[in-house]
C-alpha cells in the first residue's frame, strides 16, 4: 500500500510539474523591444511573429523598434518593454553595473557583423589598426556593431576613442550614410551589408557571418542575439517566459527547416522592397549563424565575456562577474521538450 501511495504521490507531482510548465503566462499583453527588427541578426523573432507562434502560447506581442541594441537596452530598463531581442554582451555589462538581467533563449551563434570600408578606405587597410582616426558608423553607440569595433580595436591595443563612432541606424539611412560618404567604415549587418557590398559602396575586411571571421573576432563558441529581461521580471512571470521561449524555440527550429524561399516570403515585404532576389542571397551568407537549438552554453558565455573584458571599463573594473547569473536554459529546456 505504501509502495502504490509513494507511486501516485510521483504521478500527482509529476503532472503538477507539467501543468506548471504549460500553465497560462501571467503576461498575456507584453512588449518586446529590438535594435533594428529587419535586420538577420533578429530574424528568429520576425519567424515567431509572423507563423504565429506567440499567439499560439497565448501572447499578444507588441514589438517595438530602435535605431540599435542600446535603445532597446533602455526601454527594458526603463519599463517601457517587458523583454529584449538584443545582444548578449548586454547582459554581462549590465551585471558589472549591479543590473540582473537574463538571456533566456539565443537566436544567433556568429554574430553576423560586417566591418566594410568606403573603397578608397579599403584600399589603406590591412589590420584594424588602421581605423584609427575615422568615422565609422554603427547602427547606435553602445550597441552590439559598437562594441564589434571596440573588438577589432582592442586587438591592435587601441581603445575605443581611436575612432569617431556615429548611430546610422539598421536600414536605409545607414545605405545612405555609406553611400554619400558620410563615414569612412561601417559596422553593420545584412540586408544593409549586401546591399552596399553589391552596390560597390563598401568593401569588406572583417566578416562575422563566416566561421573565419567569427573565430578572428569572438573565437568560435560565441552568443550573438538573444532574448533577455529582468531577473525581477523571469522571477514573478515564469510562465510568460516560457511561452516566450517556446515560440522562439519553434523559430529556430523553423528555420533550420526552411527553404530560403520559404523564408523569404514569411517576412514582411519592407525588409526587401524591390530587392528581393538580393535579399535572398544575403539570407545564405547569414544561414548558418543562427543558433540551431536557442541553447546557451558556458563556453560561449566565457568567450563574449573574454572579449568585453578587452575593452569594457565597466566589465575591466567589476570585481566578479558570475557568468551563470548571465542567462537561463530552464525555458529552452522545456520547449524543447514541447516541441520536439
Amino acid at each position: 500500500m505504501n509502495r502504490f501511495l509513494r507511486k501516485l504521490a510521483a504521478s500527482i507531482a509529476l503532472l503538477s510539474c507539467a501543468a506548471a510548465v504549460y500553465a497560462a503566462p501571467e503576461v498575456p499583453r507584453l512588449t518586446i523591444a529590438v535594435g533594428g527588427k529587419p535586420l538577420f541578426y533578429y530574424l528568429p523573432l520576425t519567424i515567431a511573429e509572423r507563423l504565429g507562434y506567440f499567439k499560439d502560447e497565448g501572447l499578444e506581442v507588441t514589438i517595438t523598434d530602435f535605431p540599435g541594441g542600446a535603445k532597446a537596452l533602455q526601454s527594458l530598463m526603463g519599463g517601457s518593454a517587458d523583454l529584449v531581442s538584443g545582444a548578449y554582451e548586454h547582459t554581462i555589462n549590465m551585471q558589472a553595473k549591479g543590473q540582473a538581467i537574463r538571456s533566456v533563449v539565443v537566436q544567433g551563434r556568429y554574430a553576423g557583423i560586417v566591418l566594410g570600408l568606403t573603397p578608397e578606405q579599403a584600399a589603406q587597410y590591412k589590420s584594424p589598426k588602421d581605423l584609427k582616426g575615422l568615422k565609422i558608423g554603427v547602427t547606435a553607440p553602445g550597441s552590439s556593431t559598437n562594441m564589434f569595433v571596440n573588438a577589432l580595436l582592442a586587438k591592435e591595443g587601441l581603445k575605443p576613442d581611436a575612432v569617431s563612432i556615429i548611430g546610422v541606424g539598421a536600414t536605409s539611412g545607414a545605405v545612405a550614410a555609406m553611400q554619400k560618404k558620410q563615414i569612412d567604415a561601417m559596422a553593420n549587418l545584412d540586408p544593409v551589408v549586401n546591399l552596399l557590398e553589391v552596390s560597390g559602396d563598401m568593401v569588406t575586411k572583417v566578416d562575422t557571418r563566416t566561421l573565419d571571421g567569427q573565430r578572428y573576432v569572438y573565437g568560435i563558441d560565441y552568443a550573438a542575439a538573444v532574448i533577455y529581461t529582468r531577473e525581477d521580471f523571469i522571477q514573478k512571470n515564469p510562465q510568460t517566459v516560457q511561452a516566450v521561449v517556446n515560440a522562439m524555440v519553434r523559430a529556430l527550429q523553423w528555420i533550420q527547416k526552411a527553404s530560403p524561399e520559404q523564408i523569404v516570403a514569411t517576412v514582411p515585404p519592407e525588409y526587401y522592397g524591390e530587392q528581393k532576389a538580393m535579399y535572398r542571397v544575403a539570407l545564405g551568407k547569414n544561414f548558418n549563424t543562427f543558433s540551431p537549438d536557442g541553447t546557451m552554453t558556458m563556453a560561449a558565455a566565457k568567450n563574449v565575456y573574454s572579449v568585453l573584458k578587452t575593452f569594457e571599463p565597466s566589465v575591466q573594473q567589476a570585481a566578479n562577474i558570475d557568468l551563470a547569473k548571465t542567462f537561463d536554459n530552464r525555458f529552452v529546456s522545456e520547449a524543447q521538450k514541447k516541441y520536439k
